[in-house]
């Protein structure tokens, strides 16, 4: 499969209600469902609700890189997941903005980075790979607004090649808006340490203990010699 083939966008549905303002949301949440909002440049911000289990699915699938269709409440819109808010003891979704976008509209948005291929720097030099960036920013077509986008790290054949943004290839429509200079990864060389040289001891300044030390008796009643008693 080329790197062409997996630049997708995967168009996932997400079927919404409007949801009042005066609502109890912990009500809501405990009958399964989730609070939300979705608003755009054109768009007024609209309180909506969703089925929880739905939008997790949803998620796992999408992440926040991948436009899914709001149908339910007007015309079906196309958006992106612009921000979760977490509950901080369960880690669970509690609310969900939606960023809805014009049709044919170009979007920016962070894209994670897939690496793949085989580094000779690393495979028969022994060098350690350097992930320096893990996503990079693109303007892109909704259509064309991929998943993830691959970093191949086979041309990392020693210690002196580098990726930049530049060599990343994108997707069709897509324009990169991070520093085409800006490093994605490298190889670096693992230095060996150098044992230290351990200067020779000073003789002199080593105290030699006397054969026949004196020694406490067990009971502390006298010192005892191990050497011969003189005569």
């Amino acid at each position: 499969m080329t790197q062409t083939d997996i630049l997708f966008c995967i168009m996932l549905e997400l079927k919404i209600k409007k949801r009042e303002i005066s609502e109890n949301l912990k009500k809501l949440r405990k009958n399964g469902l989730l609070p939300a909002v979705f608003y755009g440049k054109k768009e007024k911000t609209m309180p909506i609700s969703l089925q929880a289990r739905d939008f997790k699915k949803i998620w796992k699938k999408a992440g926040e890189s991948t436009v899914v269709i709001l149908s339910g409440v007007g015309d079906p819109k196309e958006a992106l997941i612009h921000s979760i808010d977490f509950d901080p003891v369960l880690d669970i979704p509690r609310h969900i903005d939606f960023y809805v976008i014009k049709v044919g509209a170009k979007v920016q948005v962070n894209v994670p980075l897939e690496f793949i291929g085989e580094s000779r720097a690393v495979k028969e030099l022994g060098g350690n790979l350097v992930k320096v960036l893990h996503s990079i920013e693109i303007k892109v077509s909704t259509k064309d607004l991929p998943q993830h986008i691959e970093a191949d790290i086979s041309g990392l054949v020693d210690f002196t090649c580098k990726i930049t943004a530049k060599d990343i290839k994108l997707p069709k429509s897509a324009e990169l808006v991070t520093k085409s200079d800006e490093v994605i990864a490298l190889v670096a060389e693992i230095s060996e340490e150098k044992e230290e040289d351990t200067a020779a001891p000073d003789l002199n300044s080593i105290e030699v203990e006397k054969k026949g030390k004196e020694e406490v008796a067990e009971d502390g009643s006298e010192t005892v010699k191990d050497k011969k008693k003189e005569k």
